[in-house]
């Protein structure tokens, strides 16, 4: 079976002919909970290191397939069997790890990066026009496709099985059930502190140098505060823009200060950007029009100097409902409550309505319907916008959410925007960034918030516990009392970039050099793009994401066209 990657050896004591293929991460990513290696003290005595790889291989061989059911943690693995060429291979239920798959002729091919696989996939790296309308809609390419169509991920929450001379098999292990309980509020807060704290304190198992990322939000700040329980002497790190309306360093500071916890702030200033936008991109594999990349770069890369894993918040705006989109459906009731043709007159007022008049959105959204309306938090591109922007045919939204809301047709309008965004945006984009540029920092990334016992607390919330006077309130009421009440008060301010004023200096100028050489011509009318450029520039209207998201892809295609990770331009060549 070919299969670029990492090899290990199984440990022969314990499983025979069954061998590992892995990434190399670091050991405790992954673990069997406390209750399964209690109820097999036969496994528990079998393993002599109890490493990752030794757990996966000895765990596979005890329960076989269903021991993807019962670990904790991070993880994207193959296994190998040797003496019948059989391969199984599961990524975790949440998307935290990276797997991909190839098919061809000669066999099957699986490796972290895509990259790898690119060699194999011979005249099938195309750009896949399906993907790429998604992505400028969406500012990610949504599992399992990516933008090179021979090539796939597998889904979170999968396994992948195959055999030499066969169709690979993909099969859900994990599926998402948010069902609320009739717990009282008190208990379901507590359940909420309970696993959090587990998780947090499990996290912190390490044999190397360990650290936090800390923001101005809930999130980062009850990781800290809880792993400060264990580790009084925490490192953590955060970072800011020269332009301080976009920076979080100062409410930072006053967090750490308040915790008692060291804090290291990195700076990004606008020179930088340019510098290191093509490496981001290199990185990433397919792109992620998502500028929060930009400082995570510059996070991750103080942190690795220092440490070796770091915590992070990821996952809890999914998991306790932290956006302030999913309050919309509480704006919208009163209107969605009126009968039918009402509605439909209001629409038809919405659409007489010049744009950007006020209330027009409004009556838009509240005339529309959640399946056609949500699709997650970046809306960048629309139908008639990408009619006008792609060569090709534009690939509704509805294509990749329509199985989702199918799904959750029995959830109220919060949960079904959950169900969403844990099966899109959470994968697609939070955890892709979060991956692949800690690691290319040589820095594990680790995210409590995304363990079972944590999601099943989450899982079981009412709406009235998400999104009550504010957002995320279950997770903020069991924070109260260890994180500052500042910080549990605090609205979420997010990762605040300033796109809009990058746009506008330096490396808007530049984003004109990369569009002009950039030669995806007959994919995108880049004509369009730079009449979108020149308007932002002269501050007529505010297109800074839609210009960011074509700048990302025009500097992934030119590194994948001319095989190098150089994008050049008047103003220089910035390289890997």
């Amino acid at each position: 079976m070919p299969a670029p990657g990492h090899h290990r050896r199984g440990p022969q004591s314990s499983t025979g002919d069954l061998g590992h293929l892995d990434r190399g991460v670091q050991r405790r990513a992954v673990q069997l909970p406390r209750a399964a290696r209690r109820a097999e003290p036969r496994l528990r005595r079998g393993l002599r290191h109890r490493g990752e790889a030794e757990v996966l291989a000895a765990a596979f061989h005890h329960w076989g397939p269903s021991a993807v059911r019962k670990l904790r943690g991070m993880f994207a693995f193959v296994l190998h069997d040797r003496a019948t060429g059989a391969v199984l291979a599961a990524r975790d239920p949440f998307g935290i790890k990276p797997l991909y798959h190839l098919r061809t002729a000669d066999g099957l091919y699986l490796a972290s990066e895509k990259k790898a696989l690119l060699p194999f996939a011979g005249t099938a790296t195309r750009v896949d026009t399906a993907a790429l309308s998604h992505y400028l809609t969406l500012q990610y390419v949504p599992e399992p496709a990516t933008l090179h169509p021979a090539v796939h991920r597998l889904t979170a929450g999968h396994t992948l099985t195959w055999k030499p001379g066969e169709q690979p098999a993909i099969t859900a292990y994990f599926r998402h059930a948010l069902r609320a309980s009739a717990r009282p509020a008190e208990e379901a807060i507590a359940a909420v502190r309970d696993a959090l704290r587990d998780s947090v304190h499990a996290h912190l198992q390490s044999e190397v140098p360990l650290g936090a990322f800390l923001s101005s939000g809930i999130d980062s700040t009850a990781v800290v505060a809880l792993a400060r329980e264990q580790r009084p002497g925490i490192r953590t790190y955060t970072v800011g823009f020269d332009d301080e309306r976009y920076s979080e360093i100062e409410a930072a500071t006053e967090t750490a200060a308040a915790l008692g916890v060291d804090l290291t702030a990195t700076v990004v200033h606008d020179a930088d950007v340019i510098a290191v936008l093509p490496r981001i991109v290199w990185h990433l594999d397919d792109p992620v029009a998502d500028p929060a990349v930009v400082p995570l770069w510059f996070l991750a890369r103080t942190a690795a100097r220092d440490v070796t894993v770091v915590l992070s918040g990821e996952g809890a705006d999914e998991l306790f409902a932290g956006y302030e989109i999913y309050r919309e459906p509480a704006a919208l009731a009163g209107v969605a409550a009126l009968p039918t043709p009402l509605r439909r007159g209001l629409r038809a007022v919405s659409a007489a309505m010049p744009e950007g008049l006020r209330g027009k959105s409004f009556l838009d959204r509240a005339t529309t319907p959640i399946e056609e309306r949500y699709y997650g938090n970046a809306r960048i591109f629309g139908a008639d916008e990408k009619a006008r922007l792609m060569r090709g045919p534009a690939e509704a939204h509805t294509t990749v959410t329509a199985p989702l809301f199918q799904a959750a047709a029995d959830l109220d309008d919060v949960t079904t925007m959950q169900y969403v965004d844990l099966h899109t945006w959470l994968p697609g984009d939070i955890l892709t960034k979060a991956d692949r540029i800690s690691m290319a920092h040589s820095l594990e990334l680790r995210v409590p918030f995304l363990d079972r016992a944590v999601y099943a607390a989450a899982a079981a919330l009412p709406t009235s516990l998400k999104v009550a006077r504010t957002t995320k309130y279950a997770l903020r009421e069991a924070m109260r009392g260890i994180v500052p009440d500042a910080v549990v008060d605090r609205r979420k301010l997010g990762f605040p970039t300033p796109t809009r004023v990058w746009l506008r200096g330096d490396i808007g100028a530049w984003a004109g050099d990369v569009f002009a050489d950039a030669g995806v011509d007959h994919l995108l009318d880049l004509r369009h793009v730079q009449r979108l450029l020149a308007a932002h520039r002269r501050g007529d209207a505010d297109h800074s994401r839609k210009i960011w998201t074509v700048l990302m892809f025009c500097l992934w295609y030119g590194q994948q066209n001319t095989r190098s990770h150089v994008i050049s331009g008047s103003r220089g060549e910035y390289t890997k």
